[in-house]
């Protein structure tokens, strides 16, 4: 086999690889779609930092829905704080600011629920 014919071959199988791994994932990225815009429009906010391991389980739970969550960017652990989170005195990641209540660290969807009044549909 010539070597343009392997490059060509080795290219083929690398996007359908990317291929079929992205729909995979496109297919389990919408499962919490509905339940992240609920929360989201009872006045939800999430506040975290990038480096927060258990910030980044919470987003982890919620996958590529979390794009519908209310998510506030405190900056990196040990500061400095944006604006934002100075204003709402955050002191710990991550928090949820719900109906005006603050709840620490990584909330359960069932809790989440309940707190919000969002159904979560399984």
């Amino acid at each position: 086999m010539k070597n343009s014919t392997k490059i060509i071959t080795a290219v083929i199988i690398l996007v359908l690889a990317i291929f079929f791994f992205t729909r995979n994932n496109e297919v389990e990225a919408g499962k919490y779609d509905e339940f992240a815009k609920c929360i989201t429009e009872k006045g939800a906010i999430f506040y975290g930092s990038f480096q927060c391991i258990h910030c980044g389980t919470q987003k982890e739970m919620f996958g590529n829905s979390m794009q519908y969550i209310n998510y506030v960017e405190c900056g990196p652990l040990g500061g400095p704080q944006n604006l934002a989170c100075q204003q709402a005195k955050i002191n710990s990641y991550p928090t949820w600011d719900i109906n005006g209540a603050r709840y620490s660290g990584v909330q359960q969807f069932d809790r989440l629920a309940e707190l919000t009044g969002c159904q979560l549909l399984q």
